[in-house]
């Protein structure tokens, strides 16, 4: 019998501590089309606001695409764990998959995901219209004040 590994994430969970920001692309697996619906998007959003709460973080923007999610987030204390943050969303989201959506394939998140931790250099807005402007590159609405499945505990979109 062959035993399969779990692959460590590639970075020490350290660097995911305290007034950092990260970048974090989540994507469902086989590219099943399920987070762009009004109720999916209103319960993850929850979900997403409680674990941002119990880590102490805050969330530049968050946008859920079709398959895949983009969060970039920030600690606001020493005591921020980022990492944390994203295994709790994981677990509490698929969860929610598990016991809320009836179809004949299974939802579920992919286990492992992208992260980018930004340098003290780099522009945090340049980052945030990236995501945003996501839904554009994709085909899905013409501006990305039209795509409906965003948010940020820092700003106020409709203000831009």
């Amino acid at each position: 019998m062959i035993t399969v590994r779990e692959r460590k994430h590639r970075l020490l969970p350290e660097f995911y501590c305290g007034k950092v920001i990260v970048s974090f692309t989540a994507s469902i697996r086989e590219k099943l089309p399920c987070l762009n619906d009004k109720l999916t998007f209103q319960h993850l959003s929850e979900l997403l606001f409680d674990a941002l709460t119990h880590w102490n973080c805050d969330a530049h923007v968050f946008l859920f695409m079709p398959d895949h999610c983009h969060l970039l987030l920030e600690g606001r204390e020493e005591d921020s764990d980022l990492l944390r943050f994203m295994k709790e969303f994981k677990q509490r989201s698929g969860y929610w998959f598990s016991k809320s959506m009836s179809t004949l394939k299974p939802i579920r998140l992919q286990k492992d995901f992208y992260d980018h931790i930004l340098r003290k250099d780099e522009d945090i807005q340049k980052h945030v219209f990236y995501i945003l402007e996501n839904p554009i590159r994709k085909g899905l609405v013409a501006s990305w004040k039209e795509y409906p499945f965003k948010g940020s505990t820092l700003y106020n979109f409709d203000e831009w």
